[in-house]
């Protein structure tokens, strides 16, 4: 059964904020599924096993390592930072999540930094108006499309993002 989150407006936006685009050599086998169809619906939704997500998690992220950045990007050549979220709810939960970080942070509920759970999403303040996102992994850790160092797996404790952390939503519950 596949699920679809929607909201009440659709907007088509690159989710992170940053223009730099860098290049590289490795591609990912699969590409992502975009959905433009999105629901009203901004609470979090049932899941299988969160056990069996942690392994698909890593699965999933394993895909996609190392893929290039790429403001826009949502393919195998570069992707930015709310694609590679939505690219892993599609293929970890069958979970359609909107393309942009402005409106992922809208749906789900938000949960304190130390209930974080692996599959929930981590949000930052990169800038005055620019927003960043990735899927938390557990041990204090999140997969996300660095505009740095493409597709990567980063501490939440880093000193870069421990000051830019703003908040954590969780999708799916138990």
């Amino acid at each position: 059964m596949k699920k679809v989150i929607l909201l009440s407006s659709l907007l088509v936006l690159a989710g992170c904020s940053s223009t730099t685009q860098e290049s590289g050599k490795k591609k990912a086998g699969k590409q992502p599924v975009s959905s433009l169809t999105y629901s009203v619906s901004k609470g979090s939704i049932k899941s299988k096993s969160r056990l069996n997500s942690v392994h698909s998690l890593q699965q999933a992220y394993q895909r996609w390592r190392g893929v290039p950045y790429r403001f826009g990007g949502t393919d195998g050549d570069g992707m930015d930072c709310s694609a590679f979220t939505q690219t892993m709810y599609q293929e970890v939960y069958d979970v359609s999540l909107p393309r942009s970080t402005y409106e992922q942070v809208e749906v789900g509920r938000p949960i304190a930094k130390d209930e974080l759970q692996p599959g929930d999403i981590v949000f930052f303040r990169t800038g005055r108006s620019s927003r960043h996102n990735g899927v938390y992994v557990g041990g204090g850790k999140f997969a996300h499309a660095s505009s740095s160092v493409g597709v990567t797996i980063s501490r939440l404790d880093n000193v870069y993002w421990r000051s830019r952390y703003w908040q954590a939503r969780r999708m799916i519950d138990d």
